[in-house]
């Protein structure tokens, strides 16, 4: 069920190729410690470097806490097996491919039923309310899938989220979970483990049947023209700069996910 590792000091494809591997691998384990995980279910996919018509996916049976960067398949746009051995998750396929192949900025893809996003997506209104930083922060970028059509098992249903997907980077979908996109594993996580925590925040302070402190519109708006404002630390993104800290702290317990 393994690929083996191809890599030259002078292959920089092979090379990117090799550390997207590691950097999705470690975005599985990470997210089972966080609790993200529903079991074997739910899928965290990146397009392959160089690559319009691939992307890396676990073969269907893995738990997500098991899994190193050599266990994963090339799965084309067409649904077929490109590369390694394995099965292949049909709804993984049905939802992920659409979205690598149609919105520019969805190279890593990441689905989940993550307890707290999920919670809040069951409600009737499923909204991130404006009552801190992080949840303004999170809303500037989150749209909503108010219209659940039950289990992926059709392509269509990847495209119908294409079309509701647009310029945001995060979708909360109605009766079902949750979905980021990023250009890079770091950024799709990162915008995962924010969602949780803001879902996780909205819902305790909605169980204390208080009142809740709801933002003005002034202070929301200047809230995102801040964020907007803000650079990043040094040259690279702030998602970058905590997905190196996670990554740091997940090789100090066990650095088998980069076999």
């Amino acid at each position: 069920m393994t690929v083996s590792r191809l890599r030259t000091d002078d292959n920089t494809q092979a090379d990117a190729a090799w550390q997207a591997r590691i950097d999705l691998a470690a975005a599985h384990r990470l997210a089972a410690k966080a609790g993200f995980s529903e079991g074997i279910f739910n899928h965290l996919t990146l397009e392959v470097p160089g690559t319009k018509d691939r992307y890396y996916q676990i073969p269907f049976g893995l738990h997500w806490a098991e899994i190193k960067a050599s266990d994963f398949m090339e799965v084309g746009y067409d649904g077929e097996l490109k590369a390694g051995e394995g099965i292949i998750e049909r709804s993984s396929y049905c939802i992920h491919a659409p979205l690598h192949e149609n919105v520019p900025a969805a190279r890593c893809v990441m689905h989940t039923h993550m307890p707290f996003a999920s919670s809040l997506a069951k409600l009737k209104d499923p909204r991130i309310l404006p009552i801190g930083q992080t949840e303004v922060g999170m809303m500037m970028t989150t749209t909503y899938d108010m219209d659940y059509k039950g289990p992926a098992l059709d392509p269509a249903e990847g495209h119908r989220l294409v079309g509701l997907m647009g310029d945001h980077k995060v979708m909360i979908m109605a009766n079902h979970g949750a979905l980021t996109i990023g250009e890079t594993v770091a950024e799709a996580y990162d915008k995962l483990y924010y969602l949780e925590r803001v879902a996780q925040q909205q819902l305790y302070a909605m169980w204390t049947g208080r009142e809740l402190h709801v933002l003005s519109d002034e202070v929301v708006q200047q809230t995102i023209e801040g964020f907007a404002k803000n650079p990043p630390y040094g040259d690279r993104k702030n998602c970058e700069h905590h997905f190196d800290a996670l990554k740091r702290l997940l090789d100090k317990e066990d650095e088998s996910y980069k076999e």
